[in-house]
């Protein structure tokens, strides 16, 4: 018996150690491929500490945690969603910082010629993230309105549950070209960059990023957002195409 009890303390304090080395981070779906990296890379420098993302739209990721989901740190591609979290007292004001700036482009068929924003006139279908919850739709939103084209184009746009369905429509074929932002465009294998949307038109895409509270009891939260400010965590988002400031 007394073996037995011990064998079942020793697994409780193992379990107990497992979870505390394990944290959820939510991630704007544009930052996937460099926040894979960063994992990578903080694992290998903390192997005692599991990091599990959660990739998808801002406004899905944010709906997410107000509604309960496991998160100790969250990044947006835009103020917008992190403002929510923090209205709805699940992240502290304080603890908001700028992790990276973007910018939006419109990605097509190499085939496809554009020369200015009135050019999109032209074309048939247009992908777009859904505005309602998508940042980069948002932002493509606000520069087709901005520039008067948004009632023109708008029964021509294809929705998208996030930035990275709007490359791949666009990186398929099939539809003429996508809202996106330049890191994305990058990683496209078939379309290319068919114009850079004017910064005027639009507000500067920006990515904060939190604890959120239950971060803030999280020693291995701390480090990972410690570690995001890293010299070496800037080199790998400038890699992908962000911009670090």
């Amino acid at each position: 018996m007394r073996s037995f009890l011990i064998a079942i303390i020793l697994s409780l304090v193992l379990s107990s150690t497992s979870m505390a080395g394990t944290i959820n981070i939510s991630v704007a779906a544009s930052m996937t491929d460099a926040v894979k990296e960063l994992i990578t890379l903080f694992q290998q420098q903390h192997p005692e500490t599991t990091v599990l993302p959660n990739f998808a739209s801002s406004g899905a990721l944010a709906k997410q945690i107000a509604q309960g989901a496991p998160a100790q740190l969250y990044i947006s591609a835009n103020p917008k969603w992190m403002t929510y979290l923090v209205d709805n007292d699940l992240i502290d004001k304080e603890r908001v910082h700028t992790l990276a700036y973007n910018t939006l482009v419109f990605t097509g068929r190499p085939d496809v010629a554009l020369q200015e924003m009135n050019d999109l006139l032209a074309l048939e279908t247009l992908a777009i993230g859904s505005p309602k919850s998508v940042p980069a739709g948002q932002y493509a939103e606000q520069a087709l309105q901005a520039a008067g084209l948004y009632e023109q184009l708008q029964t021509r746009l294809v929705l998208a549950k996030d930035v990275r369905q709007a490359l791949l429509y666009a990186d398929r074929g099939e539809v003429d070209g996508a809202f996106v932002y330049k890191t994305d465009a990058l990683l496209a294998q078939h379309a290319k960059i068919l114009l850079d949307v004017p910064q005027h038109l639009y507000n500067e895409v920006t990515y904060p990023f939190a604890l959120t509270h239950s971060g803030e009891k999280s020693a291995e939260a701390y480090a990972f957002a410690a570690f995001l400010s890293t010299e070496k965590a800037s080199d790998i988002l400038e890699h992908y195409g962000f911009v670090i400031r």
